[in-house]
């Protein structure tokens, strides 16, 4: 193995320390999303997509993938929610569902990402005029100074020479004056250059803020099938990586490009005024530089796109391992997370490798071709010195005209120098920009029906109709069959069945999460499909297993449920739901921040958190979803009796995998394989003697009662 391999292994295994998970995370993608609704928990008010949320536990939800709903064991999409999203998010709601991994990119053309650019800073026009005037002048400014130095060179010579002729003191006023004239211009070009640094400096952090601020917005109203089919880290990447590196690259890339431009122009013109000859002849290089400069565009833009494709990847990947590392260690998947970490690793490592070496390419042959330049227009314009032309109309060039050509000579070889990194730097932008676009023109879900008012929407009854309702996660793959339900006000209804028979389904369909493959669900007698999404999310409120608190005091969390309510509400709430003591006992008590995770108190306590949101919220219809998993038996009788008086006159949907604790529900409906089975109270179901009488009493078998 040569020193160059050596090297390039190294390099590969830097990034290895996060090896923490295995192909298992991969799957968890699948089967993170049951974390979703949760965002929902509460909320009687407006609600907002929180399909963002972070995945804390997919690991958990992969290594134990019998939670997963969906009829014939098809995973779950996520659970997301339309409600304002809270600074920080903590254990996010990913509900569960079919992860197709990393979405493969499909790169666009160079010229349209540039035009899409270009618009997207046209927003900006009177800041971006004022850095193209500045840029300019101080270009012109420094283009200009080349040749007073030049005269002043000349002048110096003509007075020494005549002085030394004459005996005298030389006159050196006429220098003075040009030197005081080059200070002026510099500090001139000094100021100008920074106002257009300054100003630059602000639209770049502006269009970033805009991508930014674009990028949650489209999340917002993107299909939950997007979700199903692309990691979260890879959207991250594109908010943060890719936006960073337009937003960086920018800053760089107008100013440079007025610079680079003005300048070329301006030197060519002053090269003309001193000598044609020369000017032709270093114009010569021109075709071979634009000839480097293409082939290196050519060859290094797919591996730049690449590149920002496998950091999303990367980035992804290194966001489930951290979320899941108690699953990792404790499954002993180290290795082979290992492995799977490399392969995404090494692909990067390949990808970014052979970009860098391609733009790496450019500076050192660009200076050759100057510095060979700068050689033969030093000896052709001693060559014409000596000879006693080469100036405009034939006439000899002067000792400063001379410095001033080789003066202009370097700056017209790092002015092509500099336009040839642009190109490098503007490769990288393009790609990045390019992912982002790509991301903000994604096909969107359908767009809401103009209806009344949302205080019409709120003072529907409580009643639900399902109406021969057909859906699939994948339109090949129906998972809901044919299910009909007639849901009058006030009614508790239990859905039951074993994992995967669609259960959690029924209620994303419900929350109009994803739209139905036929049939329809109405709701106090509306089609969900003529009803804006905003105010039929605000009828319901949630309780899921699976909590989602975010990084703010406990009043705060609780208060997530309506916004408006006042500290005694949330207490109100809080004492309803059996909360209140163990909150008191905090240090801080309410005001008692959740830290990450909100590791700093247990499942239960966070359960009994969402509770109180959803109690709080007081919504016109009830979810409940294992909404009682995480507490001991003591707890869950006093906040069932909690959930009964709340839920009285309200019209609920119970899913539950415990059978006991949806005996006293008006309608109990068994799902199996996406169609309803069975339906009845508990007395009557358990008379039939059928499926659901079997599983009642396979669950008290095996607990031994």
């Amino acid at each position: 193995m040569n020193a160059f391999d050596k090297n390039k292994k190294n390099i590969k295994n830097d990034g290895y320390a996060a090896e923490n998970s295995g192909k298992e995370i991969r799957n968890a993608e699948t089967e993170s999303s049951k974390k979703g609704i949760n965002a929902a928990v509460n909320s009687g008010e407006e609600i907002r997509n929180a399909e963002t949320e972070s995945s804390g536990k997919r690991a958990d939800t992969a290594v134990n993938s019998q939670k997963t709903d969906g009829a014939d064991g098809e995973k779950n999409p996520p659970y997301g929610v339309k409600r304002p999203v809270p600074p920080r998010r903590m254990g996010g709601p990913m509900g569960g569902g079919p992860m197709g991994g990393i979405t493969v990119e499909k790169a666009k053309d160079f010229k349209g990402t540039v035009k899409k650019l270009i618009r997207y800073i046209g927003s900006y026009k009177l800041q971006v005029a004022v850095v193209i005037i500045a840029a300019a002048l101080a270009a012109a400014l420094m283009v200009y100074a080349p040749k007073i130095l030049g005269n002043a060179t000349t002048n110096l010579v003509e007075i020494v020479t005549e002085a030394v002729e004459k005996q005298a003191e030389p006159n050196l006023k006429p220098v003075k004056d040009i030197l005081l004239t080059m200070i002026v211009i510099y500090i001139g070009s000094a100021v100008l250059s920074y106002v257009q640094g300054f100003v630059m400096t602000g639209v770049t952090m502006k269009i970033s803020y805009k991508m930014r601020r674009d990028i949650a917005e489209k999340i917002n109203k993107l299909p939950f099938k997007y979700f199903d089919a692309t990691t979260h880290g890879e959207v991250l990447s594109r908010m943060t990586n890719d936006v960073d590196a337009v937003s960086q690259s920018l800053n760089q890339i107008v100013t440079q490009i007025i610079t680079s431009v003005a300048s070329v122009a301006g030197i060519i013109i002053m090269m003309l005024s001193i000598s044609p000859p020369m000017t032709f002849a270093a114009l010569a290089v021109m075709p071979v530089s634009l000839g480097l400069m293409l082939f290196v565009i050519k060859r290094s833009q797919k591996y730049f796109k690449n590149q920002f494709k496998h950091l999303g990847s990367v980035n992804g990947y290194i966001e489930e391992i951290f979320s899941g590392i108690n699953v990792i260690k404790s499954f002993n998947a180290e290795k082979r997370c290992l492995g799977e970490f490399k392969d995404r690793n090494d692909s990067l490592y390949d990808v970014s490798w052979k970009a860098n070496f391609y733009s790496g390419m450019v500076m050192p042959l660009m200076g050759l071709i100057g510095n060979i330049a700068y050689v033969v227009m030093c000896v052709l314009g001693s060559y014409f010195a000596a000879v006693g032309r080469g100036g405009i109309g034939g006439a000899p060039l002067t000792v400063g005209g001379i410095q001033s050509f080789i003066v202009y000579i370097r700056q017209f070889n790092q002015n092509v120098s500099q336009a040839a990194n642009i190109s490098n730097v503007l490769q990288q932008t393009a790609a990045a920009a390019e992912r982002v676009f790509e991301f903000l023109e994604e096909e969107e879900e359908c767009p809401d029906a103009e209806t009344a008012d949302a205080a019409d929407v709120k003072n529907l009854r409580g009643t639900v109709d399902f109406q021969n309702v057909r859906f699939g996660y994948n339109e090949n793959k129906i998972v809901i069959k044919n299910f009909s339900c007639k849901v009058e006000e006030g009614q508790k209804i239990a859905i039951v069945g074993p994992t995967g028979a669609g259960k959690t389904t029924i209620v994303k369909l419900l929350m109009r999460f994803y739209e139905l493959n036929g049939g329809k669900i109405l709701v106090g007698g509306r089609d969900i499909k003529e009803m804006n999404r905003n105010d039929l999310r605000s009828l319901f409120g949630m309780v899921l297993q699976d909590t989602w608190l975010f990084n703010g005091t406990v009043m705060e969390n609780i208060r997530y449920g309506r916004s408006g309510a006042d500290d005694g509400e949330v207490v109100s709430a809080a004492v309803t739901a059996h909360a209140d003591r163990f909150i008191r006992s905090l240090p801080g008590g309410y005001n008692m921040p959740l830290n990450e995770e909100a590791a700093n108190i247990s499942q239960g306590q966070k359960q009994l958190l969402t509770i109180a949101r959803a109690i709080l919220a007081d919504p016109k219809i009830l979810i409940l979803d294992e909404a009682t998993s995480s507490v001991d038996t003591r707890t869950e009788i006093l906040i069932q009796n909690a959930m009964d008086a709340l839920m009285k006159n309200r019209t609920s949907f119970v899913i539950a995998h415990r059978l006991s604790t949806i005996k006293n529900a008006d309608v109990i409906l068994v799902l199996n394989d996406g169609d309803v089975i069975e339906s009845g109270n508990h007395d009557e179901l358990m008379k039939r003697g059928g499926f659901y009488s079997e599983l009642y009493k396979s669950q008290f078998t095996q607990s031994g009662v």
